[in-house]
């Protein structure tokens, strides 16, 4: 910073001043950074490419900048740079979110069957906000799978148990294909979810299964993919001798299944008790939108941005690498409602930072990712333009190359 000047001036206007000095100072850096990287960039295209067209050609085709060029930083830098309070986790405040949840769901329940009595035409919107909360419950669970949610680990799987055996995951089985998940984003073959389709295996899908695949029929795979995963993998997060799981973990997911078993009768019970109507009306639309939800969050913060994003295998893979190469999503006034979820490469990178921190956290490493950093699209109250963005990803993003060891979606349109 600056230092103030040397001639008489009033507090106010020193304030104004060094406000100012601060915003340029910031400005400056960022740019430099953002120029640093650009230039890393270019100098890593240069090395793997030796036709001088062909550099020209990538180079364009990124918007001046190469995705999968080398980071100039590392994760502790990144890590260095985050305040040191944004690590660490407040039980009170996270069982706060959480109770705050299992409130609203249980007020607009109890309205929604209310006022079924005078009128059925308040279900769509009960649907809709319902849904959306329904997946914030959810999102619960995960920081809970995480550990973000509280340092005691008793505390975190007994409420992240609470969270998703309400909206019908196993949390233990989920929590430790997600942890997966982290541990090789990025990758076009290791990574867990929304990972890429490889040339040869989109060539032999069906037509009925590239129909469903690439519709918005996919953002409803949730159940299916945790009967039986994603295509191109086997096992389930029902069953303790899935593939997913190591010996050790066996007994958590034989507990988590149970839930999910207890879950399911006292929905059937419910049904028995109230009416199959009943139950559908104010449990599995609403259920059915958290999921559509979850599917379209999780695809777009992997997916659609408006240069392709690179994914890799072998020695081109790293943690970092692989972090970067998720997209952060404004989801205007939802993305309180919804914990943060939009803000998500600072939580790919640093998984162990609590929701209400990611904001904070993301903004302090922003200046030192420079064009690493995606800016996402600015949204309304409601993130509506995301719509176009997901539709346009699944008409045109299908699959990647069989080989090598970074790769982009190409098109499967003849």
């Amino acid at each position: 910073m600056h230092d103030p000047p040397k001639f008489p001036i009033s507090s106010s206007s020193m304030s104004s001043c060094t406000a100012s000095f601060c915003s340029t100072d910031m400005e400056e850096e960022r740019y430099a950074s953002k120029k640093r990287v650009t230039s890393d960039a270019q100098h890593d295209l240069r090395t793997d490419h030796t036709s001088v067209e062909k550099q020209s050609e990538e180079m364009e085709n990124f918007g001046g900048f190469y995705p999968a060029a080398r980071p100039p930083f590392t994760l502790a830098q990144l890590k260095d740079a985050i305040p040191k309070h944004c690590f660490h986790k407040n039980t009170g405040v996270s069982l706060l979110f959480f109770f705050k949840d299992v409130c609203m769901v249980a007020f607009l329940m109890s309205l929604a069957s209310l006022l079924d009595t005078y009128t059925p035409l308040h279900y769509p919107l009960y649907w809709l906000l319902q849904g959306m909360l329904l997946f914030s419950t959810f999102l619960i669970g995960h920081d809970c799978g995480h550990g973000s949610f509280s340092d005691n680990m008793f505390v975190n799987h007994l409420v992240g148990h609470l969270a998703h055996t309400f909206v019908l995951v196993p949390y233990h089985g989920w929590r430790i294909s997600h942890i997966n998940h982290h541990q090789n984003h990025g990758h076009a073959d290791k990574d867990e979810a929304w990972h890429p389709i490889t040339e040869k295996l989109y060539r032999s899908m069906s037509h009925r299964q590239k129909l469903f695949r690439y519709s918005p029929l996919a953002l409803l795979s949730f159940p299916i993919y945790l009967w039986t995963r994603t295509p191109g993998k086997t096992g389930s997060h029902f069953h303790p001798n899935s593939p997913l799981f190591k010996r050790i973990e066996r007994k958590d997911v034989m507990i988590s299944t149970a839930c999910w078993v207890a879950m399911l009768l006292i929905l059937l019970a419910l049904c028995w008790l109230f009416g199959a109507t009943w139950i559908v009306k104010l449990y599995l639309l609403p259920y059915l939108v958290s999921v559509a939800w979850l599917g379209g969050v999780t695809y777009l913060q992997h997916h659609g941005y408006k240069h392709k994003i690179p994914w890799y295998r072998g020695k081109e893979w790293s943690y970092i690498r692989g972090g970067l190469s998720t997209v952060d999503r404004d989801l205007g006034a939802v993305n309180g409602l919804m914990h943060s979820i939009g803000t998500h490469v600072v939580h790919h990178l640093f998984p162990q930072i609590p929701h209400y921190h990611l904001v904070e956290a993301t903004k302090a490493i922003e200046p030192i990712l420079g064009n690493y950093y995606r800016e996402p699209e600015k949204s309304g109250a409601l993130p509506l333009h995301l719509l176009r963005t997901l539709v346009t990803s699944l008409q045109e993003d299908h699959y990647v190359d069989d080989e090598g060891n970074v790769v982009f979606y190409k098109s499967g349109k003849s």
